[in-house]
């Protein structure tokens, strides 16, 4: 009997959307520490970033218009959704963050861009005017303590002020990510977001590098990951496919399954496998603080699951609480986006 169950088991987690948030946040993880490998050897953030969203654009281009089947229209019906993705939660996000990168240690700079689940939550208590419950609040400030052990401000780690502060509009940007994509939307199927936003977000960055607000330096030179010595070729293709193509189609259908407040708890799990990528790959070996505070993320997000699942079922057997404890409770919910009008 309970090999019978097992599939069913899987089938489940998957479909709960966790199974494919985990799986988007492990192949995100990867992304510091390639880039970084490319940064080491003289490349810049903006050109790592203009070649890892171009090339991507590229390979989802071919299935995007096979989705889409003709039907053009759903990109007229949805530009400012994928105008606003590619420009803040592609191009911004990840510029900012390589930013970050190159002046911090991938897992300080990938912490301080997830400071966005504790900023979604304070944005979602000031537009529903309703504070969050205890469990929602309680991982939100797990998660804030680990963030800060993470950090290990008092022990080797050298933190750059100036990354802090690429690291902080990271995180701005990352808030905006989650809410753009965890907005249901039958018309503009996730692989179709992806490529649009990939496209969107590669033809900024180009136009800053080509007017010179962006310094724009490639370098051909062998990169180092973990013991090898490989050609920059390979950390591209690592950046691009696991971390950008993979990642980003399977985050948005995560962030519609669980709704952006769970989607952006549950992504604070990339930063654990940030961390780890980072040790086999770049030799960044976390400390036993640092690798306390992955475990009080890990129980902020786990509170927080516990509380939208006791929400649901709260409101299930409660009607009248449901319209008040949407803003909070529910996955593929609207969310309102910050001073920005819906695309639909």
């Amino acid at each position: 009997m309970s090999a019978a169950k097992t599939p069913a088991d899987s089938a489940g987690f998957m479909a709960s959307g966790l199974g494919v948030a985990l799986f988007s946040c492990a192949v995100f993880g990867l992304s510091g520490s390639f880039a970084k490998s490319l940064l080491e050897t003289g490349w810049t953030p903006g050109a790592a970033v203009a070649l890892r969203l171009s090339v991507a654009a590229l390979i989802l281009a071919i299935p995007a218009v096979l989705v889409l089947r003709g039907r053009w229209h759903q990109l007229k019906d949805n530009w400012l959704t994928i105008t606003l993705f590619g420009v803040i939660g592609v191009a911004g996000c990840q510029l900012f963050y390589f930013n970050a990168v190159s002046r911090l240690s991938v897992g300080v700079a990938l912490l301080l861009e997830y400071l966005a689940p504790v900023m979604i939550v304070l944005w979602l208590w000031l537009a529903s005017r309703r504070r969050p419950r205890a469990l929602t609040a309680a991982g939100a400030l797990l998660s804030l303590g680990g963030l800060v052990l993470v950090l290990d401000l008092t022990g080797a780690v050298k933190v750059d002020f100036v990354g802090v502060l690429w690291g902080m509009a990271a995180a701005v940007c990352l808030v905006i990510y989650f809410f753009i994509t965890a907005k249901e939307n039958d018309t503009l199927p996730p692989l179709v977001m992806a490529a649009g936003g990939l496209l969107v977000g590669a033809v900024v960055i180009w136009v800053a590098g080509l007017t010179g607000l962006l310094p724009m330096t490639f370098n051909t030179a062998d990169t180092s990951l973990g013991p090898w010595t490989t050609p920059w070729w390979l950390s591209l293709a690592g950046l691009v496919v696991p971390s950008t193509v993979l990642a980003y189609v399977t985050g948005i259908m995560a962030a519609r399954s669980l709704g952006s407040k769970v989607a952006s708890f549950v992504s604070l799990t990339e930063v654990l496998f940030a961390v780890v990528w980072a040790w086999l790959l770049l030799g960044e070996l976390p400390g036993p603080i640092q690798l306390m505070g992955g475990g009080l993320i890990v129980a902020g997000v786990i509170l927080v699951r516990i509380d939208e699942l006791r929400g649901a079922r709260r409101n299930e057997s409660e009607p009248g609480a449901v319209a008040v404890a949407a803003a909070l409770d529910h996955a593929n919910d609207v969310e309102p986006l910050p001073r920005v009008p819906a695309a639909d």
